[in-house]
């Protein structure tokens, strides 16, 4: 098993994902080759909490144009991991 800090890149934080945060639902930008697997032994290893639910989704970078130039070029691309954590349970990480 690979450590838990390559898996989980960073935390997404927006509005959007601080109201999940009252469903104990927590969004976190992960290695695109990580499973839903990896991803709930790194998040239960590295939080010390009980996983629920792993919903992934891999989203595909905008394209970009130079308006110079006019070079077309592309925003790299990211894997997303949405986690349900057990009832009770929270990641001290995102709250003050």
């Amino acid at each position: 098993m690979r450590d838990a800090m390559s898996i989980l890149i960073r935390p997404v934080v927006s509005e959007k994902t601080y109201a999940l945060m009252e469903n104990h639902t927590y969004v976190f930008v992960v290695d695109p080759r990580a499973t839903k697997i990896d991803v709930r032994n790194a998040v239960e290893q590295a939080f010390n909490v009980k996983v629920t639910n792993v919903n992934t989704l891999n989203r595909k970078g905008k394209s970009t144009r130079n308006r110079r130039t006019g070079v077309v070029g592309q925003r790299p691309g990211s894997k997303r991991a949405i986690v349900t954590l057990r009832q009770g349970d929270s990641i001290n990480l995102f709250e003050n």
